[in-house]
């Protein structure tokens, strides 16, 4: 598996205009799911985080601890795109939650605007290169 804050994981998003490359960190177990980017003052422009699940969840996200402003695409087992979201940071609890209300397998956290800004929308396909 590819751990988390090391490179050579890549998700495209295939958009209506053309594919999006993000470089990313994997986190596909609970511990690493956990932690997130929690305490992280900086993520590069185009680069994110990962979340996997084994099967189909519901788990929500929450920004406690976490210092950047998010947003996060969701998607199903066919890849497909089925919520995006924008996500505060919270230092307080309780912390607002974060779901798309549907089941989905995996999730990407990008810096705030990421999606909006390249055109991403909810039905777009993602595909992981390089992920375990």
């Amino acid at each position: 598996p590819v751990a988390p804050g090391s490179p050579g994981a890549i998700a495209v998003i295939e958009t209506a205009a053309g594919p999006i490359a993000v470089d990313v960190e994997v986190a596909d177990s609970e511990a690493e799911r956990e932690v997130g980017l929690m305490g992280r003052t900086s993520l590069p422009t185009d680069a994110g985080m990962v979340f996997l699940f084994d099967a189909p969840t519901t788990v929500s996200f929450w920004m406690k601890d976490t210092l950047l402003p998010l947003s996060i695409a969701f998607w199903d087992a066919d890849g497909r795109i089925v919520g995006i979201l924008d996500m505060e940071p919270c230092e307080a609890d309780p912390c607002p939650t974060y779901g798309p209300d549907v089941p989905y397998v995996g999730a990407l956290e990008a810096n705030l605007g990421f999606f909006a800004d390249h055109g991403v929308a909810v039905g777009d396909q993602v595909r992981l290169e390089g992920a375990p």
